[in-house]
């Protein structure tokens, strides 16, 4: 079994695991358990295929299989659209331009003007594998200086789980930092031959004691909006809602936007954080060929 099939076979094994019979609607069969969740024919039983095709497919040998059978497995596993979206990934096969992405990254000028524009809050602009192509002072302040890092160490993924500045700061530090590894997971399918991702892959393995168990769970998640709590070493506790939105013109950079709510005491702590702080009205980087990053 290749990786790919290995990885298509775990994320069907744990996706059945967490779904019992009586969730699913199966009537009690008096057959003993010996793993949790659906048996392999039971979800074939749900999907409408026979046992011998989802073995198959959960043994990656059964390629290319037609929508309404990824829907009808969708179905069956209770996947969420994160999840559905990393089934199709996994089932696809790889063609040239899904192998691997292409060049550098770079930060279009007018960006980088909304990032200035949006100097009361905290606001970057994340790539692939999760990496910060460019940040306002705000969003420095708050989380950390990336203008500050290697370029190859601005990545969002590496200071949730590898700068324990990043402990102290995060509220439910746990949750973030997991789901995080469930975002670059759903990266991984998408891009099976990203060798730089595999490379940050590898050092979060190495580094982190908490990354091997959540990747192997095999979560995924696009992250679109939620709520974040900051312990600020000046200004204290920070709450902000945020919102993530596709950048147009590029489907692989997403700008998130740390909102506040007008008059709160995190919009207080805002504002006194920035007029302490100010010295530049530049975001990071200032110029698009500082935010080449592979």
């Amino acid at each position: 079994m290749d990786d790919r099939s290995r990885e298509l076979a775990d994320f069907l094994r744990t996706r059945r695991a967490r779904i019992t019979p009586d969730r699913a609607g199966l009537p009690a069969d008096g057959r003993p358990r010996r793993v949790p969740g659906l048996r392999r024919d039971e979800v074939a039983r749900l999907a409408g295929v026979s046992t011998e095709y989802y073995t198959r497919l959960e043994q990656g040998r059964a390629h290319n299989p037609s929508l309404e059978v990824v829907e009808a497995l969708a179905r069956s596993l209770r996947l969420d659209p994160s999840e559905r979206e990393h089934l199709t990934d996994l089932l696809a096969r790889p063609t040239p331009v899904r192998r691997a992405p292409a060049g550098p990254q770079r930060v279009r000028p007018g960006l980088h003007l909304m990032l200035q524009t949006l100097d009361h809050v905290p606001a970057f602009i994340l790539g692939r594998r999760t990496d910060i192509l460019a940040s306002n002072r705000l969003a420095r302040e708050v989380l950390t200086d990336f203008d500050a890092l290697p370029a190859s160490h601005r990545n969002l993924a590496r200071y949730y789980l590898l700068d324990p500045e990043a402990r102290r700061r995060v509220d439910e530090w746990e949750r973030i930092a997991a789901e995080t590894v469930a975002i670059l997971r759903l990266e991984a399918g998408r891009y099976p031959h990203d060798r730089q991702l595999a490379d940050l892959v590898g050092e979060l393995t190495l580094k982190s004691a908490e990354f091997s168990g959540w990747w192997n769970d095999h979560r995924v998640l696009r992250r679109t909006h939620g709520g974040k709590r900051y312990h600020h070493p000046l200004v204290g506790e920070l709450y902000f809602s945020y919102e993530s939105f596709q950048v147009p013109g590029d489907a692989e950079q997403t700008l998130c936007v740390y909102n506040v709510e007008p008059g709160s005491g995190t919009a207080q702590a805002l504002s006194l954080l920035n007029s302490w702080t100010a010295s530049g009205s530049q975001p990071h980087s200032a110029s698009p060929d500082a935010a080449d990053i592979p």
